[in-house]
C-alpha cells in the first residue's frame, strides 16, 4: 500500500550520501570532508565515561558544552544553540522561521542541505548562482532580498567549493540586510579559512541582532560520528526559536562529554589546520601538474572540474572517474549530486591518501 505522505514531506529531497560506509579497510575515503585523524584518547576516554550513566537522559540544558563553547569565544553561553550536529540546528531554524509565502534566499552551488529547508517549510527558495571563481556573490544575494525574505545562509567557507569571502565583504553585505531577516552564517569549515579566523566574525553578534555563527564538531575536531554542533546567536529570541521546534535532548551524553574535553586541546586543533592546510598546497600542486586548477580552497577540501575530452558529457565523464577511482580504493564526492556535473569535490586525506588519489587520479585522466 502505498503510502499518502504530505506534500512537504514528499519534497524533501533525499541527502545525497557518498559512498565508502561499507568498503574493506584500506580504502582512501576522500568523500565526506571528514577529519583523516581519530579523536584523542582523551577524547574517546571523556566519552567512554559518560557512557556509565546512559541509564538517565542528558541535561537538556547542556550547562556544561555551553559553558565551555562560552569560554572559548567569549558568547554568552545562554546565547549558544547546541545540536544533534549543525544540521539540526539548521534545520530547527528553518522550521520555525519559514512557511508557505515566506523566501529562504542562498548560493547555489552550496550545503546540501539547504534545499530540504524550503521543502520542509513550503517557502519558495532563491538561489543565487555563484560567481566566476565558485565564491558567494554578496551583492546579487542582498538584491534577491524581498519583503517575503525571512531567512538568508552565507556558507563561508563554502561547502561544496572550498571558497571563502572575506570578513569585510561580509560586515558589508550585512549592512544591506533588513533587521528582520535572520542571517544563518555557515562556518562549518571556518577552523580552515584564510580570509577570517574563528574569534574574528564573533563581534558580529553584537552589531546585527539577527545573526546566528552555525559550527561544528564534526570537521576539525573529528567527532563527526557523534554529531555535535551548534549556532552562537545574536539574541535569547533565536535561541528559543530553535529550542521551541525541535525534541528534547537532541545531544546524547557521550557526544557533549567529548565536545567538552576536545575543547581543551587547542594544540591539537593548530595542529590539524597546519596539517590541512600542507594538504591543500600537495594536491593543488599535483593537480596542477595534471593540468587541473582547482577553486581557491579554505577549507579542508577542494573542488574542481575535471578535464573532458571533445565531445564527451561533463556529467558522464564526471561518473566515469568516479567509478574509476574507487576501483582503485579511492572514494570521492561527485559535484553533479551537489549541483554542478562534470565537477568532484575531494577531501584531504592523509599524506599517503593524497599522493595515491593523484597517481591514481593520472593513471585515471591518461
Amino acid at each position: 500500500m502505498p503510502l499518502k505522505l504530505t506534500a512537504n514531506a514528499a519534497r524533501i529531497p533525499y541527502y545525497p550520501t557518498a559512498g565508502g560506509y561499507s568498503l574493506p579497510d584500506g580504502v582512501a575515503l576522500l568523500a565526506s570532508n571528514e577529519c583523516p585523524d581519530p579523536p584523542l584518547p582523551e577524547v574517546v576516554e571523556a566519552a567512554a565515561r559518560a557512557l556509565v550513566a546512559t541509564n538517565r537522559y542528558p541535561d537538556p540544558s547542556y550547562r556544561p558544552l555551553r559553558e565551555a563553547l562560552g569560554e572559548q569565544t567569549g558568547v554568552d553561553p545562554s546565547l549558544i544553540a547546541v545540536g544533534n550536529g549543525s544540521c539540526e540546528v539548521l534545520l530547527a531554524l528553518g522550521e520555525a522561521l519559514l512557511e508557505p509565502g515566506t523566501e529562504l534566499v542562498y548560493a547555489w552551488p552550496s550545503f546540501s542541505v539547504y534545499p530540504h529547508l524550503e521543502a520542509a517549510s513550503g517557502a519558495t527558495a532563491v538561489r543565487v548562482p555563484l560567481d566566476a571563481d565558485h565564491r558567494h556573490d554578496l551583492d546579487a544575494i542582498a538584491d534577491a532580498i524581498t519583503e517575503r525574505t525571512r531567512l538568508v545562509i552565507v556558507c563561508n567557507p563554502n561547502n561544496p567549493t572550498s571558497t571563502g569571502v572575506s570578513l569585510d565583504a561580509i560586515r558589508a553585505f550585512l549592512a544591506r540586510v533588513p533587521e528582520d531577516v535572520v542571517v544563518l552564517l555557515d562556518e562549518a569549515y571556518i577552523e580552515f579559512a584564510e580570509q577570517y579566523r574563528p574569534e574574528d566574525s564573533i563581534p558580529l553578534l553584537e552589531e546585527h541582532p539577527q545573526i546566528v555563527l552555525l559550527r561544528t564538531f564534526s570537521k576539525i575536531y573529528g567527532l563527526a560520528g557523534l554529531r555535535v554542533g551548534y549556532g552562537l546567536c545574536s539574541t535569547p529570541e533565536l535561541v528559543a526559536a530553535v529550542e521551541r521546534v525541535r525534541q528534547p535532548f537532541v545531544v546524547n551524553v557521550a557526544a557533549e562529554a567529548a565536545a567538552v574535553e576536545a575543547l581543551r586541546h587547542p594544540g591539537e586543533i593548530a595542529a590539524r589546520v597546519a596539517q590541512a592546510r600542507e594538504s591543500r598546497t600537495q594536491i593543488a600542486t599535483g593537480l596542477g601538474k595534471l593540468g587541473i586548477v582547482p577553486a581557491a580552497s579554505e577549507a579542508n577540501f577542494c573542488w574542481f572540474d575535471l578535464p573532458v575530452p571533445g565531445g564527451d558529457d561533463a556529467g558522464e565523464r564526471e561518473q566515469q572517474v568516479i567509478a574509476a577511482l574507487r576501483e582503485e580504493g579511492i572514494v570521492i564526492r561527485s559535484g553533479g549530486a551537489l549541483g554542478r556535473p562534470g565537477a568532484v569535490r575531494v577531501t584531504y586525506g592523509t599524506p599517503a591518501d593524497n599522493d595515491r588519489l593523484l597517481a591514481a587520479l593520472g593513471r585515471v585522466l591518461a
